[in-house]
């Protein structure tokens, strides 16, 4: 395969189901650059990925237990922060990565 090809296969304008990956990629990217904006920065490093489930839950992946229990302080903060850029979630949990 081609480069030019993967390009397109990876494309997040296409209507398939790897496109749709990359979009929800680049939207979950982009949702924890804006959450850790919101928080200083020692407590921002704490944030690994952010996704907000159809049911307006907000889920915020810390890199370990301490972190968590550190961002779990800052919920209210994370929510004023994501529906500030138009997602709208009603609740904020915290939960540790697996890695």
């Amino acid at each position: 395969m081609t480069t030019k090809q993967l390009g397109n296969l990876l494309n997040p304008c296409n209507d398939g189901d790897l496109g749709d990956i990359v979009r929800r990629a680049r939207e979950m990217g982009e949702l924890t650059e804006v959450l850790a904006r919101a928080l200083p920065p020692d407590e921002a490093q704490g944030i690994v990925a952010a996704n907000v489930r159809e049911s307006g839950e907000l889920v915020v992946i810390a890199a370990t237990p301490a972190w968590a229990s550190r961002l779990r302080y800052e919920t209210e903060a994370l929510l004023k922060a994501a529906r500030a850029s138009g997602v709208e979630a009603h609740v904020c949990r915290v939960r540790v990565s697996q890695s």
